[in-house]
């Protein structure tokens, strides 16, 4: 009898010994990604919508951290949603959400994002302010600009730059460990000529659009420098792929006849886009770190 009894202790031990180390194992090798941030990052308009997600956010489930964490076999929280603000990182944005940065813990291995283009209503109040400015100034060149002048970019030097710089800052500290990767917003309008009747601006006003977004995405680039976070620039890789392009080469839906329910966002090839070169700095990272 104390044969037998011996015999199955040790049977049991060894099951448990078992049964512990297989979960242990498969957890260690699970990569917990968190992706937070506005209708950029949360792929507005790109159909189907993420299930178990908040409505009012309409987020993708194929957005770029969708796409990023499929590939990469990482376990993905996605709390971003449209029309998120640096702010909406701190508190919850509407019912049913929460503050995005509690998404974040020390077991996070990679936080991913695109901020900014909300603060002080930079690409909407921006892009009313012309639109409206062409429908009551015909003929005028640049009516926007002669308008709003210097408004827009000194909202972004002077409160949107230090509110990603200080968001930023608080992401590493919830996450210390982290692999922390912002992204820039892809060109939504070309560098000159005209964008009617796709989005209506005066001639003048397209590279006043053009200068605004620019210095958006210097700002994301210096928050990003001076807090030692990886920038994923996507200025240089977007160009010719603006809103005024042709069904299949444009990335960034146009604000009239778009072919999605949300206009001037990336469609399904601009999020492809995003997450391509995400995943490429991501793997450059990894190889840099192993190196």
């Amino acid at each position: 009898m104390r044969s037998r009894t011996r015999r199955f202790g040790l049977g049991v031990v060894a099951a448990v010994v078992v049964a512990l180390a297989t979960p242990s194992t498969a957890a260690a090798s699970s990569i917990e990604h968190v992706n937070l941030g506005d209708s950029f990052s949360a792929g507005n308009g790109v159909l189907p919508l993420a299930p178990g997600t908040p409505l009012q956010c309409l987020q993708s489930e194929q957005n770029f951290a969708h796409i990023v964490a499929r590939r990469q076999g990482y376990d993905l929280t996605d709390v971003s949603c449209g029309g998120a603000a640096t702010e909406d990182f701190y508190t919850p944005q509407s019912s049913g959400t929460r503050a995005q940065i509690d998404a974040l813990s020390p077991s996070t291995d990679v936080v991913t994002s695109m901020i900014g283009g909300n603060d002080n209503s930079v690409f909407s109040g921006a892009i009313a302010a012309c639109v409206g400015a062409l429908a009551t100034h015909p003929g005028v060149s640049n009516p926007c600009e002669q308008q709003n002048g210097s408004t827009f970019d000194d909202k972004i030097v002077g409160i949107t730059l230090p509110s990603i710089r200080q968001a930023l800052r608080d992401i590493h500290t919830r996450a210390p460990d982290a692999k922390v990767i912002i992204v820039g917003y892809p060109w939504l309008i070309p560098a000159e000529s005209t964008c009617e009747p796709l989005v209506p601006v005066a001639l003048g006003d397209v590279p006043y659009l053009r200068n605004l977004q620019a210095t958006l995405n210097e700002a994301v680039r210096q928050a990003a420098a001076d807090t030692d976070t990886t920038f994923v620039d996507m200025s240089v890789v977007s160009e010719g792929h603006d809103a005024c392009r042709p069904v299949g080469v444009r990335w960034v839906e146009p604000l009239l006849f778009a072919d999605q329910f949300v206009p001037l966002h990336p469609n399904a090839l601009g999020e492809a886009a995003i997450a391509a070169e995400v995943t490429a700095s991501l793997t450059a990272r990894t190889q840099s770190s192993i190196g």
